[in-house]
């Protein structure tokens, strides 16, 4: 497997980050229109609609937590430890945090919310330690 394996995950949580910018743009739109917000209402979110700060705080979400992964990620490239197990990991945090994304843009159940964020804040746990360990017990050549 090619090192550069571990980069199709980050394209793809870019790509999550793409679309939560849509919404986001979608729903203060439809705000503006039925007259729910003004444009001033968007300087500060406090006055913003519960249907489009649900999307910002997704899309702030997703420059939190993810921003370690792919500091892991560039780091596990730089190291040689991109793994076919490091990128089935890194593939499972992505798949964690469009699950996440999709629960808090839609319903926004705490009780499925926050199962999710949790299974990805292991995930992102688990690619630290396997760069951690990558890097006291290298590899035998």
């Amino acid at each position: 497997m090619s090192q550069t394996a571990i980069f199709w995950p980050m394209i793809a949580l870019t790509f999550l980050i793409c679309c939560i910018y849509a919404v986001v743009f979608l729903r203060r739109q439809q705000a503006l229109s039925t007259g729910q917000a003004t444009p001033h209402d968007f300087r500060l979110p406090l006055k913003e609609p519960e249907a489009s700060v649900t999307a910002i705080r997704n899309l702030m979400n997703l420059y939190e937590l993810p921003m370690l992964f792919y500091v892991v990620c560039l780091s596990l490239y730089a190291v040689n430890g991109a793994t076919l197990l490091a990128v089935i990991v890194a593939w499972l945090f992505v798949a964690s945090r469009f699950a996440h994304s999709f629960v808090h843009v839609t319903s926004n159940r705490l009780r499925l919310r926050q199962p999710l964020f949790l299974i990805g804040f292991i995930l992102n746990g688990v690619l630290w330690v396997m760069l951690a360990l990558h890097l006291a017990v290298p590899p035998v050549a």
